[in-house]
């Protein structure tokens, strides 16, 4: 399930606030400058190809493209099966900002983006039909969790598609990760 939840830079164990309800996340991450709304989930096939994703939403990512310019749109995803899911996990994991917004629509599954922004970190577990753009510079990372499996649409103003430029700052291994299940400790709540 979609969660927001709020931490301080001095306390990142400890959960300020967490809330599901779906209107108060958006209204708090637009108010953020970040995008955040749902889209509705369309059937697809199991094991669908990005051909078939991307022809599934392409009403959505069209308007997306003609209202931010976005110039290129991929579909990534993973299974808990995957060999290198541990390392693609630690890529991510860590602090960074991009020159680009980083758009994800979540067609399957879900992951965590973690904005650092002021002396807060703002946690969101997104899920299928969550759609994410984090603002080009923001502080941010994503955790997949240690069995990941999503599907997310991907969207980039620059050909180069993801470019991350790591900030050496020790926060995001200080707030709590996902777990298994998709779901924070319960400690940290």
């Amino acid at each position: 399930m979609t969660t927001l939840t709020l931490y301080a830079e001095s306390a990142p164990s400890q959960a300020l606030l967490r809330t599901r309800d779906g209107a108060a996340i958006t209204q708090h991450l637009n108010q953020l400058g970040v995008r955040f709304e749902r889209w509705p989930i369309r059937p697809l096939p199991e094991g669908a190809d990005a051909a078939t994703v991307l022809a599934t939403y392409a009403p959505e990512v069209r308007q997306l493209q003609q209202e931010r310019g976005y110039l290129s749109v991929d579909v990534a995803g993973i299974t808990p099966d995957h060999p290198e899911r541990a390392a693609m996990r630690q890529k991510f994991i860590e602090e960074h900002t991009h020159a680009d917004d980083e758009v994800r629509f979540f067609v399957q599954g879900q992951g965590a983006f973690y904005l650092h922004l002021g002396d807060r970190v703002h946690q969101v577990v997104c899920e299928a039909g969550d759609l994410i753009s984090v603002p080009a510079g923001t502080r941010h990372w994503f955790d997949m969790g240690p069995s990941p499996r999503f599907t997310a649409i991907r969207l980039f103003r620059s050909p180069d598609g993801w470019v991350g430029h790591f900030t050496g700052d020790p926060l995001s291994a200080a707030v709590p990760r996902l777990e298994a299940d998709g779901e924070v400790p319960a400690h940290a709540a």
